[in-house]
């Protein structure tokens, strides 16, 4: 139940929506995205790879996921990263709107992994550089709005990167690969140790799935036997040929 305080506040300035600008109902005056456009979100269904969810193509070989890490098992996607979908992610990731994270997450935390409550949500960090800039690591904000749906930790010391990467957007599959390669590194100091449990890297977009893959190879090399992922966009891949 809201405050007398946050009561007031919405009935002298009314929520909106941060995509269409309609006027939030009182039931989702916490929220930032209203149902009509969350509704037009649209969802990654099958079939498709049983390892990455990449759904296409639905026959032959996936050309994704053979060469990654053995621990990484599965990894999923929500929605698919078009129309609202990606101007929610743009406004958590380039507009300071942190808060956002918890509509991502609640679409998110209906993703049917095989975590339990002994898993351990590990979101993949940022650079130092660029976590200065933006202020706050998006993944890490997915992570802990996702933790408090499924109830289970987040640890932001398993892991680290190690040096800043071009971004990716115009970049081939391969060429994805070989820009994180050896990005992260397991976490160290006092008090770091892998969890001897599944471990589910949290992030806000899969393309390729370059980066979840570079991050679960160094969770692998620390002794991570069950590694899962989970993103709320999944882009298209662009035709590279």
């Amino acid at each position: 139940m809201a405050s007398p305080a946050a009561a007031i506040e919405q009935l002298l300035l009314p929520a909106e929506c941060l995509l269409c600008h309609t006027l939030l109902p009182p039931r989702d005056a916490e929220r930032l995205v209203c149902p009509v456009c969350r509704h037009r979100w649209r969802p990654v269904r099958p079939p498709w790879c049983a390892r990455c969810g990449q759904p296409e193509p639905h026959f032959g070989p996936c050309r994704l996921c053979p060469n990654w890490p053995a621990a990484l098992t599965l990894v999923r996607s929500v929605v698919w990263l078009a129309e609202g979908a990606r101007d929610a992610v743009h406004a958590l990731k380039y507009r300071g709107l942190p808060r956002i994270a918890d509509d991502l997450a609640a679409e998110m935390a209906r993703t049917l992994l095989p975590s339990d409550e002994t898993s351990v949500l590990v979101p993949i960090p940022l650079a130092p550089k660029r976590l200065r800039e933006r202020g706050y690591n998006q993944s890490e904000a997915l992570a802990d709005a996702l933790g408090r749906r499924w109830g289970i930790p987040v640890s932001r010391r398993l892991l680290t990167r190690t040096r800043e990467t071009a971004t990716q957007t115009t970049l081939t599959p391969e060429t994805r690969l070989a820009n994180v390669a050896g990005a992260f590194t397991p976490g160290r100091g006092p008090g770091v140790s892998l969890p001897a449990t599944s471990l589910v890297l949290v992030d806000d977009v899969f393309t390729t799935g370059a980066t979840l893959a570079e991050a679960a190879r160094a969770l692998e090399q620390a002794g991570a036997r069950t590694i899962y992922g989970v993103t709320f966009g999944r882009a298209v891949i662009p035709d590279f040929t």
